[in-house]
């Protein structure tokens, strides 16, 4: 990567940064229907193009890093290690965005206020249903692709479906809790392993 690409790149992890700062700001003093895009852009200091640059709608603020967080995971499917059985590229793959979630969303605040707003607005309930159910088959199908014999579709869709929801149960009640960053990545890793350990003695790997 050339530096002016790496500068762009700096530049623009900080302006999406500045916007969900402002956001999560603007929710907590106001209320989440009441905050608008523009109001979010002023507070960031930037232009409500460079908002829509950024993010489609102000939902997306709140599930800012899930995207990149799913294809962290993905990306471990695409890559495993020489004799690595299926469950230890799972667990190692959860445990990918396990750590992107501890450095990004904890230690921002933004997952305290997430559970928060997805309690509270029933529309960002539906939404993070909807991103969960596509983020839950896009890992599903990344993991057929490196265990094809291993897995039917039933099973990877089951077994991962498990693991998500595991983790995400877990982030949610230490979240609740109010534990620090430390303490809800523990909590996750937990349960992650809890999930897999099921499977592995499941299929006896």
């Amino acid at each position: 990567m050339s530096q002016d690409m790496g500068l762009r790149e700096r530049k623009k992890r900080r302006t999406r940064e500045a916007l969900i700062t402002a956001a999560m700001e603007l929710f907590r003093s106001q209320g989440y229907e009441q905050t608008t895009v523009a109001q979010i852009a002023a507070a960031a200091e930037v232009s409500v193009r460079t908002f829509f640059l950024h993010f489609p709608a102000k939902e997306d603020l709140v599930m800012a890093e899930v995207s990149e967080r799913v294809a962290l995971g993905v990306r471990v499917f695409e890559q495993p290690l020489p004799g690595e059985h299926l469950t230890d590229l799972l667990l190692r793959a959860v445990n990918q965005m396990i750590t992107h979630t501890g450095d990004t969303d904890l230690v921002s605040g933004v997952a305290y206020s997430r559970v928060q707003l997805i309690v509270s607005v029933p529309d960002l309930q539906a939404r993070m249903l909807r991103r969960l159910a596509e983020a839950q088959t896009l890992i599903a199908d990344a993991l057929r692709r490196a265990c094809p014999e291993a897995l039917d579709p039933i099973a990877a869709a089951a077994v991962v479906g498990s693991v998500v929801g595991a983790v995400t149960a877990a982030a949610a009640v230490s979240v609740s809790r109010e534990d620090p960053p430390e303490r809800v990545v523990a909590a996750m890793r937990r349960a992650a392993g809890l999930a897999v350990g099921d499977f592995r003695a499941l299929i006896g790997q």
